[in-house]
Order: structure tokens, then sequence, then C-alpha cells
């Protein structure tokens, strides 16, 4: 087989080439395209954190997506934010969450504190 040339992303033509060279790496699933395959996907993630920045999730819906994830109810989440009552008015949007619940929701949840940090009911809306 003859070597692969990987070039670098420059557009967003490359990004669409390399994309669609991606997907038929995978669909082929050869071992020995690994390494050109991790390459690319490399190249890929770089160009897309330069070209297509993801804003953090509001913190609301990173708390709702990981319940819905982890199959949680509301019952689940009163037992880490300190009761019922807390548990519906932070995801109404009606309480902020405090030192304490940000650190029940990164430790048990998994949620990076920084998604839950500075943010009150206003960003909730």
């Amino acid at each position: 087989m003859p070597p692969v040339t990987v070039h670098p992303i420059r557009t967003d033509a490359d990004h669409r080439a390399a994309l669609a060279r991606i997907e038929h790496l995978m669909a082929a699933d050869n071992p020995a395209d690994d390494d050109e395959l991790a390459v690319l996907a490399a190249l890929v993630e770089d160009w897309e954190d330069r070209h297509m920045p993801m804003d953090p999730p509001e913190p609301l819906a990173a708390i709702r997506f990981r319940m819905e994830q982890q199959d949680m109810t509301l019952d689940d989440l009163a037992h880490l934010l300190g009761g019922q009552a807390e548990a519906e008015a932070v995801l109404a949007g009606r309480r902020d969450l405090t030192v304490p619940m940000i650190r029940a929701l990164r430790d048990h949840l998994g949620i990076p504190a920084d998604v839950l940090i500075g943010h009150g009911p206003a960003s909730a809306a």
C-alpha cells in the first residue's frame, strides 16, 4: 500500500474532506489505517477548536442532561442538593447553586465546577 499523505486543514473544504476521509476509514475498519485515522482526528479536533469553539453548557442544562444520562429522578437530585425544595428551586431557576451544591454535583455527577460557578437564575432562561 502506498503511503498516505495527510495535509493540514486550512479551509472549510479541507475540513469537510478530512471528515469524509475519517468516515471512510471508520467504515473500512482496517487496523492498517489506524495511524492515518488518529492523525486526521487530531487535525480535525484542532481545527474545530480554533474555528468552531463551543460555549460551555448552561448549568441547568448540564444538570438536566446528566440526570437524564444517569436515569436520575428529582428525589435522587434532592439527596445531593439538600432536599426536595432545594432541588425543585434549582431546576426551576429560582435558586442559585451554593458552594456545597456545586461540590456535590461535581463529585457525584461529574459536572465540572466551572460549568456551575457564577451562573444564577438569570442564566437559566
